[in-house]
């Protein structure tokens, strides 16, 4: 497993659809995760320190796990399966660890709520090819991606600002 951190959160021109960046902690490969705008927008204030007046969902997510006296050990971004990231959500309670099965999105907003690292497989870091159907691949997005960072403006972040 390799580490990586949010490394942006923007707006995917070609499908506008918000995009997470994961970034390996110790490298440059890069990880795009397609999310909903609930969802980031829950990530984007978290990542900016804002406190909405009533618990969001994650907030109360994170609530309920510590009020039952677990903790959040890591989030892990599993694999892919046509074409959508699974994701684990790792707790622990006393000696007993529980592994639940989580959306990356939600696991991703959770993570930045409670400070528990995110891991993902070395292999989807990896992924250049395209699919047998000819679709590019999440591999094949993330360098595509990587491109579109570079010559994006800070403005384009601007969209998920609370």
């Amino acid at each position: 497993m390799i580490e990586v951190v949010v490394a942006q959160l923007g707006m995917d021109r070609t499908s506008n659809s918000p995009v997470v960046i994961l970034r390996e902690r110790e490298g440059n490969r890069v990880l795009p995760i397609w999310i909903g705008p609930a969802e980031a927008s829950a990530i984007a204030m978290e990542m900016q320190g804002v406190r909405p007046p009533r618990p969001m969902t994650h907030d109360l997510l994170k609530t309920i796990i510590h009020g039952l006296g677990a903790t959040v050990t890591r989030i892990r971004i599993a694999g892919l399966k046509e074409k959508t990231y699974l994701a684990e959500l790792w707790l622990a309670r006393g000696d007993h660890v529980f592994q639940l099965d989580a959306r990356p999105s939600d696991s991703i907003a959770l993570a930045l709520r409670t400070s528990a690292p995110i891991f993902t497989e070395d292999d989807l870091l990896d992924e250049v090819d395209e699919d047998e159907d000819g679709a590019p691949d999440p591999g094949a997005e993330a360098e595509r991606l990587r491109s579109w960072l570079e010559n994006m403006n800070p403005e384009d972040f601007g969209k998920f600002q609370p």
